[in-house]
C-alpha cells in the first residue's frame, strides 16, 4: 500500500490576497496596453485594422506578464498551511 501524504489546508486569506492582486494589476496591465496600442495607432493615423492589431499585441504582452507576476507571487506566498 502506498503511503498517503498530509495534505496541508488551503490558507484562504493568502489566496483571496492573490486573486485581489491578480484582478488589481491584471486590470491596470490590459487597460494600459489597450490604451497605448489606441494612442500609437492615432498618433501614427495607422488605420483601424492595425491599431486593433497593435493592440491585440500589446494586450497579449500584458497577460504574459500578468502570468509571469502572478507565477512569481505564488512562489512567495504560501497558498498551503
Amino acid at each position: 500500500m502506498a503511503a498517503t501524504a498530509s495534505v496541508k489546508p488551503i490558507n484562504w486569506l493568502n489566496v483571496s490576497t492573490l486573486v485581489s492582486v491578480a484582478i488589481l494589476v491584471g486590470t491596470e496591465l490590459i487597460g494600459a496596453a489597450a490604451a497605448a496600442g489606441w494612442a500609437i495607432g492615432g498618433l501614427f493615423a495607422l488605420g483601424a485594422v492595425i491599431t486593433h492589431v497593435l493592440q491585440a499585441v500589446l494586450v497579449l504582452v500584458a497577460v504574459v506578464g500578468l502570468f509571469y507576476f502572478l507565477r512569481a507571487a505564488t512562489a512567495h506566498e504560501k497558498l498551503r498551511g
